[in-house]
């Protein structure tokens, strides 16, 4: 089983939500389809702009914790370093997940 920490976004420099999951795509479909009430809900925070991959559940949430302590323009160079066109990961993840041991 894989873990992963995640950045979603509203749109390129919007809005951005940190979170961990044992289930991208799960979660990328919930936040894209509002299906809990929330921050990402309230601030159509729906594009999946960056994700990373753990093994171990507590490495993620270490992870998660320290990205969401960071400053907004250390998260959106962490994005940009791997999306430098805030392209939405979401629409490739089935394509991309089998490769990072989901």
């Amino acid at each position: 089983m894989s873990f992963f920490v995640y950045i979603m976004a509203s749109a390129p420099y919007g809005t951005l939500y940190t979170g961990h999951t044992d289930d991208l795509a799960r979660r990328v479909y919930e936040h894209q389809e509002k299906l809990r009430r929330g921050f990402t809900a309230k601030y159509d925070v729906d594009k999946l702009v960056w994700f990373e991959t753990f093994e171990l559940r507590e490495n993620a949430f270490r992870r998660e914790r320290q990205i969401k302590e960071w400053r907004r323009r250390w998260k959106i160079q962490l994005i940009e370093a791997e999306n430098p066109t805030w392209r939405d990961l979401g629409q490739d993840l089935n394509n991309l997940l089998p490769f990072v041991g989901r």
